[in-house]
């Protein structure tokens, strides 16, 4: 098979929940997988705003790297803390500022992306957390010409950060009917949906690049859901397989990538399956 599908798709985010692996380690492991076999499948680095300084004095006391760092960093602070987080970016020569996370309030993604664009330099890219609930559909739709992507909150540390099979199903629609790419974050640590060790019931990153397939396809809502549901990992693996190139990069011009804080499980996990 194609690798297409995942070339790129794991953001690497060692340094957040649940990881909370130490700036260092997690530093040192991200150059590790971009030297590696699976480089190809690892996306930008990622960095909260206030750790960003953090990042530099690290770099700085490394040595010079053969290129800049790639990175996405994420600003819970809102819209109004963008500019100078981009800034402490770009002062730095050792990184290179590929993506910039921020979360919108209900009825605030506009805004926020249009913040975003009269902020970000050349060939960044806004990422929007569009808030759960009623006025997620709209939120997502108000990004169209904007320029922004749509971020999902697919996890957490609690049960409840997990949307259901439905909720999420209802976010892919709302996004590919729009026509705005999307990125996930948080719960996605396997390949296939199961129930965690907290009980916590997680989704599967194949189970949604599949239902991102099925409604590009013209499924309907339902269909998505019963795919993000299905926990039969050989089923699964077999229907990327069956994909063609087109149809693999088709779904990832949609759904962008996902941000895990561990790069080698989900990666060994494809393997099992006999995917990659």
């Amino acid at each position: 098979m194609s690798d297409v599908l995942f070339r790129a798709l794991f953001d690497d985010a060692a340094l957040f929940p649940p990881g909370n692996a130490p700036m260092g380690e997690a530093l040192s492991a991200h150059r590790a997988h971009r030297e590696s076999g699976r480089a190809r499948y690892v996306g930008p680095f990622l960095v909260s705003d206030g750790r960003v300084d953090e990042l530099r004095a690290l770099l700085a006391g490394t040595g010079p790297a053969p290129e800049p760092l790639d990175l996405v960093v994420t600003v819970p602070g809102g819209a109004a803390d963008a500019p100078a987080a981009i800034a402490a970016v770009g002062e730095d020569r050792a990184l290179h500022l590929v993506g910039l996370e921020v979360a919108a309030a209900p009825g605030e993604a506009a805004d926020t992306a249009a913040a975003l664009d009269a902020a970000l330099p050349p060939g960044a890219i806004g990422y929007v957390e569009v808030a759960r609930g009623t006025t997620a559909a709209v939120d997502i739709a108000s990004l169209v010409g904007t320029g922004a992507n749509a971020k999902f909150r697919t996890g957490g540390v609690r049960a409840e950060a997990h949307p259901s099979e439905d909720e999420l199903a209802a976010l892919l629609s709302a996004a590919i009917t729009a026509g705005v790419p999307f990125k996930c974050t948080a719960g996605l640590h396997h390949a296939v949906r199961h129930t965690s060790a907290e009980g916590f019931e997680q989704h599967g990153f194949l189970n949604v690049l599949l239902a991102t397939r099925s409604l590009l396809d013209g499924g309907a809502d339902t269909d998505a859901a019963a795919l993000l549901a299905d926990r039969d990992g050989r089923a699964l693996a077999a229907r990327a397989v069956a994909l063609s190139d087109i149809e693999q990069a088709d779904v990832r011009a949609r759904f962008r990538s996902f941000g895990t804080c561990d790069i080698t499980e989900p990666l060994e996990d494809l393997t099992v399956l006999g995917v990659l």
